[in-house]
């Protein structure tokens, strides 16, 4: 009976509250906001106040009528989730915070874009109590979104059961004429449609003004039709009715086949008398006599700054009143949840602590050195090996599947009918599947991956990124790793991607060496802390024999004495080391041989991530590579740049520092210097070189 007298309780507090149908105090509330974001914007003298201006009615109907949060708890599992995709307007998001009671200071709000500040110019996952994704670059938040949708669509399909609904959130998104204009929402927005994910609802800010004036410049296509011809629930609103904008909001959430995309009519710059509706009101403060003459319409004191009237705190007071009710009634939910299913429950508080189910490190295949086998058939070996074992694992590839490795027999494809499926399809989409990716891991939940071939991760960029500015466990496998592609040519050999992923701080970048180094990159993949790629190949490869070498113990440090001297060195001007990583540790492996023939002690280092090698402690990298071995060859298929702080000034690179060709990849890479031959003579020259000076 106590639960049942809590729901009813709560359903009480889920009415609208007095103040929100008094249009008075109503308007002074968001006439509130509307002011806090211009005074932000006006201290810090840079900003984008035309935005918080023209959203700020529909900005806070979300916040004071819809959204199911707790500002006293931020991370609240079955919250729900908003995104503000216009992440320029983040004064508006903080100054709802900060009214809501999230633990965001009016001190805060006047270190708006300051040095050390909880408000910076863009939102930031992890920075600002409240704030659910990194945003900024545009495109990028509805994307987040759409696997945020994702992950709530299949953990709820995973752990709900009769009567006890342990995940039922929305995610909502306020988005811009900029967003719908990058090609990541097309591609995200698509999908999300075709998966009827009917937990997503998006305002669109139709302010029609973007930074070189009016949208009618470059944007005149019919938005609503073309969202229609994607699967969305489409309706028109007034951006400055809140009423209408509420009741479309409730339609939305009743309709649970299909997301809902919101068209606002609103204006940037609202209230400003020599700005509104006009690209001057969209990134640069409105300038104090401006400020004063805003006030002045708005009804607030002009000269006083970060004015919040009594009466509006007060009202907003009660969003937090009604979230701690919210959330109390989920822990009684939970409580019930805990006792019935208690393996469930076990499950999901073992991934909410970032921790892998025992034994799973025993799931892993074994792999005979006998045969060869490319990494990327190795990495699906791996993922067939786990799939069901490890809770919460999903993710699939940009529509490479089957080159890639992803889709796993004993996993079921997710769709509107099985929402428990973890093999995803995301079409042909890669920028949007790597936000997508990073919304699937916000969930604290999912452990999520996704795949296509290394050249694509171009498209793929300011995803990447924003996941290293994240610290999020997202997942990227990258396959097809060198010019041993082959025929398909230089549109497909990738060449710079490597150094572009290893320069984003953060992130881990893995290329292993062969099937026993994947199994060891898969190891340190699922347990990380941050986003992890890694770099397979196409091509077979020889296995390594773990009794032989130290794989197991070496990938985890990024560098590793792989083959020591053969013989040892009398000197070390007679000795060398080759680095190598993928494939071309087998190249070093060869080469080492035939230098061991003439007498010519060489090293062989597999270096599969310069990122783990380099956090290292000094003692442990100065034994991989002593400093009094300047002899040094580097090889890798990819650009060189980035190699020289191992090889340093007088050691040598094999690298290629132009595109490849269409020809068989055993061809290419002969044709490139790719040969166990030129990298001992490389090694040789090197010597008499170094010896001669």
């Amino acid at each position: 009976m106590l639960f049942i007298s809590s729901r009813l309780l709560l359903l009480d507090t889920r009415k609208p509250e007095p103040f929100m149908h008094n249009r008075p105090v109503e308007m002074r509330a968001i006439n509130t906001v509307r002011v806090l974001a211009v005074d932000m914007v006006e201290r810090a003298k840079s900003g984008h106040p035309g935005m918080p201006l023209g959203a700020a009615p529909m900005a806070c109907v979300l916040f004071t009528r819809i959204l199911n949060h707790n500002p006293a708890n931020p991370h609240w599992l079955n919250r729900d989730r908003f995104v503000l995709s216009a992440g320029h307007g983040s004064a508006l998001l903080y100054a709802l915070l900060h009214l809501s009671g999230y633990e965001l200071s009016l001190d805060d709000l006047k270190a708006f874009r300051q040095w050390g500040s909880k408000t910076p110019g863009h939102p930031e996952y992890g920075h600002t109590p409240g704030v659910e994704t990194t945003t900024g670059p545009l495109g990028q938040g509805i994307a987040t979104a759409v696997g945020m949708a994702i992950a709530e669509r299949h953990t709820a399909a995973l752990l709900n059961r009769e009567k006890l609904k342990l995940i039922d959130y929305c995610t909502y998104v306020i988005c811009s004429d900029g967003d719908l204009m990058e090609g990541i929402s097309s591609e995200a927005s698509s999908l999300a449609g075709h998966l009827k994910l009917g937990k997503l609802i998006c305002l669109y800010d139709s302010n029609r003004i973007s930074i070189e004036g009016s949208t009618r410049l470059a944007f005149t296509e019919n938005v609503g039709e073309r969202y229609h011809a994607y699967g969305w629930h489409v309706e028109h609103i007034d951006g400055n009715d809140p009423e209408a904008i509420e009741e479309a909001l409730i339609r939305s959430k009743n309709i649970t086949d299909r997301p809902s995309l919101l068209i606002a009519k609103t204006n940037i710059g609202y209230g400003s008398p020599n700005r509104q509706d006009s690209a001057a009101a969209h990134g640069e403060p409105l300038g104090e006599e401006e400020v004063k003459l805003l006030k002045k319409a708005f009804g607030f004191p002009e000269e006083k700054s970060f004015y919040v009237p009594p009466e509006v705190q007060k009202e907003f007071d009660r969003v937090k009143t009604k979230g701690s009710i919210l959330e109390k009634e989920w822990m009684e939910l939970q409580h019930d949840y805990q006792q019935e299913f208690p393996d469930l429950w076990g499950a999901l508080e073992e991934r909410l602590a970032r921790r892998i189910p025992e034994g799973w490190r025993e799931l892993m295949p074994e792999f005979d050195s006998s045969a060869g086998l490319a990494t990327r058939q190795a990495s699906k070996k791996i993922l067939e090996k786990l799939a069901g074992k490890i809770p919460f694992l999903a993710g699939g590839s940009a529509d490479l599947a089957p080159s890639c490795g992803t889709l796993l027999k004993d996993n079921i494809d997710f769709s509107p009918e099985n929402p428990n499926g973890a093999n995803l399809h995301f079409g042909v989409r890669e920028h949007a599947m790597g936000a997508i990716i990073n919304g699937m891991a916000l969930s604290g939940i999912i452990i999520p991956y996704g795949a296509t071939f290394l050249v694509f991760a171009d498209y793929m960029k300011p995803a990447l990124r924003i996941a290293a500015l994240m610290k999020v466990h997202s997942i990227f496998l990258f396959t097809h790793d060198s010019i041993a592609l082959g025929e398909d040519g230089p549109t497909h050999q990738p060449i710079e991607q490597l150094a572009m992923l290893r320069a984003l701080p953060g992130f881990t970048v893995l290329r292993p060496a062969d099937a026993n180094e994947t199994k060891a990159a898969w190891k340190e993949a699922l347990t990380a802390r941050a986003p992890v790629a890694l770099i397979l190949s196409r091509q077979p490869l020889p296995v390594l024999d773990e009794t032989r070498f130290p794989v197991t113990a070496g990938v985890p440090k990024g560098g590793y004495i792989l083959s020591e001297w053969h013989p040892e060195p009398p000197s070390p001007e007679k000795a060398a080391i080759l680095i190598a990583t993928g494939a071309e540790v087998h190249i070093a492996l060869d080469a080492q041989r035939l230098l061991a023939s003439e007498g010519i002690p060489v090293r062989v280092v597999s270096m599969p991530s310069t990122g783990l090698f380099d956090l290292q402690p000094e003692a442990y990298r100065n034994t991989v590579l002593p400093t009094e071995i300047t002899n040094r060859v580097v090889i890798e298929a990819a650009s060189p740049f980035g190699w020289h702080k191992y090889a340093t000034e007088r050691g040598k690179i094999i690298g290629i520092d132009h595109f490849g060709a269409s020809a068989p990849g055993t061809i290419t890479l002969k044709e490139f210097g790719f040969t166990a031959d030129r990298a001992a003579e490389t090694v040789r020259k090197l010597i008499k070189e170094n010896g001669n000076r």
